[in-house]
């Protein structure tokens, strides 16, 4: 069964800074999105206490240039990943949604432009030239056997920062596929949520989106989040990880968030992070890893504070 992946690319394009600002204002008369990061480490549409999630964990693999290597139990260590789940749950007015186009295959990547469904007639713009704003993003195609079709890019970021909030690692992770996965926790309250118009027939298209698979010919292709839906990666997906191989011994803020540049147009920016507070131990206390890593470091959940890019700085009380 098909299921989208994200993928890591080249330092430079790891290193892209997307600016943020359309070319064309917020108009009243668009639905706009809100896309909220869901807490890290839980499934997607999760409705219980946070830190209770067991969507993650410490990988040790043998083969660091393996994105997606299995976790192994004996001999020697290459890199140590703690991988986690990721979702953003669409809880505004209207849907995420993006047109990519190019003029011909001999462009390796697709323009995007954002589309926003109308409040007065509820339409949807269905093509690229109808989409309302430029964006500074764009998608391509990533060949490898476990992707094979189009990445959005840019639209999430990981990052391990310390308690006094220095980013100590970021993702190598840039590439996604979006489409309607699951239900947010909260679907049945969201007024904006599908029901009637062109809101409708784009959910549908949305529901499992494959994003062009095996269509490296393609011209068009359409991605987005529908209200009351939801994106996830699971922790065993390709670079859903941060690598702890060389992070000493600490208490740190795992911290994921969408649209982390504001390159896309949505109602609230404020509920675009969450993060949890994990302590880091190597064996036998020490501070750093070994030479030769045999054993990888014990790292323990200490709380989940969604919608918050700060966790382990949270007064004592609220630790679990």
């Amino acid at each position: 069964m098909f299921r989208k992946y994200g993928v890591g690319v080249s330092a430079a394009l790891a290193a892209m800074t997307f600016v943020s600002g359309p070319s064309a204002p917020a108009d009243t008369s668009w639905l706009l999105p809100d896309m909220r990061q869901a807490p890290v480490g839980c499934p997607g549409g999760f409705r219980g206490d946070p830190v209770e999630c067991t969507d993650w964990d410490v990988c040790p693999v043998a083969d660091a240039s393996a994105s997606g290597g299995p976790c192994v139990t004996s001999g020697t260590i290459a890199a140590v990943r703690l991988r986690f789940t990721s979702s953003e749950d669409n809880v505004g007015d209207g849907p995420l949604l993006f047109h990519a186009h190019r003029e011909s295959t001999e462009q390796p990547r697709m323009t995007v432009r954002q589309a926003f469904q109308s409040s007065a007639d509820n339409s949807v713009p269905a093509t690229f030239d109808a989409a309302q704003r430029a964006t500074a993003t764009y998608t391509y195609y990533e060949p490898a056997a476990s992707h094979e079709h189009w990445h959005l890019m840019g639209f999430e970021r990981y990052q391990l920062r310390t308690p006094a909030g220095e980013t100590l690692l970021v993702d190598r992770k840039n590439g996604f596929c979006l489409g309607d996965r699951f239900n947010t926790r909260d679907w049945a309250d969201l007024s904006g949520r599908p029901y009637k118009g062109g809101a409708v027939a784009l959910s549908q298209q949305l529901r499992g989106n494959m994003c062009g698979h095996h269509r490296t010919d393609a011209l068009d292709v359409t991605m987005g989040v529908s209200v009351g839906k939801g994106d996830d990666y699971r922790h065993t997906v390709d670079f859903q990880w941060l690598d702890l191989t060389t992070v000493p011994s600490g208490v740190y803020d795992v911290v994921n968030t969408v649209n982390a540049d504001r390159t896309l147009l949505e109602k609230d920016y404020t509920n675009n992070s969450s993060s949890i507070s994990v302590s880091v131990q190597w064996p036998d206390g020490a501070r750093q890893a070994p030479a030769v890593i045999t054993a990888p470091p014990v790292v323990r959940l200490l709380d989940s504070c969604p919608g918050r890019a700060v966790c382990t700085a949270e007064e004592e009380g609220h630790r679990r």
